[in-house]
This record gives C-alpha cells, structure tokens and sequence, in this order.
C-alpha cells in the first residue's frame, strides 16, 4: 500500500472520528465527553465545528483518535479474557471506564 493510501485512509478514519464525536456530544454530552475522554473545552470547540472545519482538521497525517492511556497489558486484558462468558463487552466497558482521563499538555502530541 503506498503512502498516498494511509494519508488517505487516515484522514477518512478522522472524518469519521469527527462526525461521531459531533452526534454524540449533540445526542448525550456528558456521556460522550466520557466515552471520548474529552473535556468540555473540547467538547465546546468539537460541537462548534461547520462542516467546512470538520474537513479541513480530518486532513491531518495524524490520527485524532487514539488509544486513551492504555497500556500493553490493559488492551491484552481486553482481547484475551479466558472466562469470557458472553460478558466481554461488559468487561471491555469497566476496564475502559476505570482509565483515567489525563488531557495532553498544550502543543505536544503521542
């Protein structure tokens, strides 16, 4: 796959990511700011977001969204449950809600 093909793909993966965001701040805010682990400021400016806007931030070669402070073993702890039961997407949800939600510092990027 060329380069010019993952810029692309990212940048409908962001698109996407906006979109959703957007809905989902509109549908339930605090729910989603949870789920997004966003804070208001930027639940704010994501929800004040025209179309023209949205497109242009989705245009980056960076993904905006990203695993939330997860470590190796959290995300194995998610995907390799040998007494699951049925209960999987249960215990995907507490494990990501015990996460806790350290915003990035100004200007600096993971």
């Amino acid at each position: 796959m060329s380069q010019t093909n993952f810029l692309d793909e990212i940048q409908e993966i962001n698109l996407a990511y906006l979109l959703l965001a957007q809905r989902l701040l509109d549908e339930d805010r605090e729910a989603a700011m949870f789920r997004l682990k966003i804070d208001s400021d930027v639940a704010d400016l994501i929800v004040s977001l025209s179309a023209c806007q949205l497109t242009k931030l989705a245009r980056t070669s960076q993904l905006l969204c990203r695993f939330s402070q997860m470590s190796a073993e959290r995300l194995g702890q998610l995907t390799d449950n040998p007494r699951d039961q049925g209960l999987a997407g249960l215990h995907a949800s507490l494990l990501l809600a015990g996460e806790a939600f350290e915003p990035m510092p100004p200007g600096e990027t993971k």
